[in-house]
């Protein structure tokens, strides 16, 4: 049982603070009989999510960061038919403009029925269809667009900039390092204007005003991600990929800044996953875990222990902490 878990520590001082006050005490005796392997990832402003990266691993994807092709991959459970087309996600969104910069709000805050999803995407259609994009609706936040530039496109992930300064990410959406500056620039600039136009259309559409009169985030832009050409599993690990289970409770609220419910959260998984994972490895099965912060993954393992370790390890307890908050 190979288990993933994204946002298992953040960046900001508060969630540092957070987990200074939390007990996990199966987690803690889990990661005293696992071994852990080394980190990876860079820092909060990589395109991809260390957790995007640690999943693409074990399922044998190209880690490439920013070029992820999770649009062709859920374009596919979406029941569209992919082929070998080059995908990206287009997420309905709500910007909120701000004194010195734009942040993005959750796109599930906005609540959207599949109705006014609809509406928006038909409405917007004309515009994408003169750049050749041709837009595919999948869910009520999930619209699809098929485009051959799409096949390399380097693009942050929606988890890195909700609630962050979008502009960070849109200045650096590029091409891979493989192709040309020209077309880089070309991409990014097409994406932009996109962007803006978009936002002039979506503010004249009725469903603005009528969400805003009901107290609701109107949709006013989009978010471009996950572009790229569908991957198949290959590692061995993952074959299936239902091998590898992501557990995604403590997502939102991080990304909410909601520290008392981020805490709640991981109490609730110590004492659900974290303890039949602990009840798993002392029944002598292999057991693999991968935390993930907005910074770093690590992967804890099975290994074989002596009889002494075997014997410690079921009253030794590790500072849990330290170790989260190094992610």
């Amino acid at each position: 049982m190979h288990l993933l878990i994204p946002f298992a520590s953040g960046v900001s001082p508060a969630a540092a603070h957070t987990l200074g006050t939390l007990q996990l005490p199966f987690l803690s005796k889990l990661l005293s009989r696992l071994k852990a392997g080394p980190k990876f990832g860079s820092d909060e402003f990589s395109f991809s999510t260390p957790h995007e990266m640690a999943l693409a691993t074990a399922w044998g994807w190209p880690a490439v960061d920013g070029v992820l092709p999770w649009a062709a991959h859920q374009a596919q459970l979406d029941g569209i038919n992919v082929g070998q087309s080059a995908w990206g996600l287009l997420t309905p969104a709500h910007w909120h403009v701000g004194r010195d910069h734009i942040t993005m709000a959750d796109p599930q805050a906005l609540k959207l029925s599949d109705a006014e999803s609809k509406d928006l995407m038909t409405a917007l259609q004309p515009l994408f269809a003169d750049d050749g994009w041709t837009l595919h609706w999948g869910a009520a936040e999930r619209w699809y667009a098929s485009h051959p530039s799409f096949a390399d496109l380097r693009c942050a992930s929606l988890d890195r900039v909700i609630g962050r300064n979008v502009d960070l990410w849109l200045s650096s959406t590029q091409k891979s390092s493989q192709q040309n500056t020209h077309q880089s620039t070309q991409q990014v600039k097409t994406i932009r204007r996109l962007q803006s136009e978009a936002q002039m259309l979506l503010y004249a559409h009725p469903l603005h005003d009528e969400r805003q009169a009901r107290g609701e985030l109107p949709v006013n832009s989009f978010w471009l991600s996950g572009c790229g050409v569908r991957q198949f599993a290959t590692s061995q690990l993952a074959k299936n990929v239902d091998t590898v289970q992501v557990d995604n409770r403590l997502r939102a609220p991080l990304l909410a800044e909601d520290w008392a419910s981020w805490a709640e959260a991981w109490t609730a998984l110590d004492t659900s996953v974290m303890a039949e994972l602990l009840r798993r490895s002392q029944a002598g099965e292999s057991v693999l875990l991968t935390l993930c912060g907005e910074r770093h993954s690590c992967r804890f393992e099975s290994a074989p222990q002596s009889l002494w370790q075997r014997v410690s390890s079921s009253w030794k307890d590790i500072a849990v902490a330290p170790i989260l908050e190094s992610l």
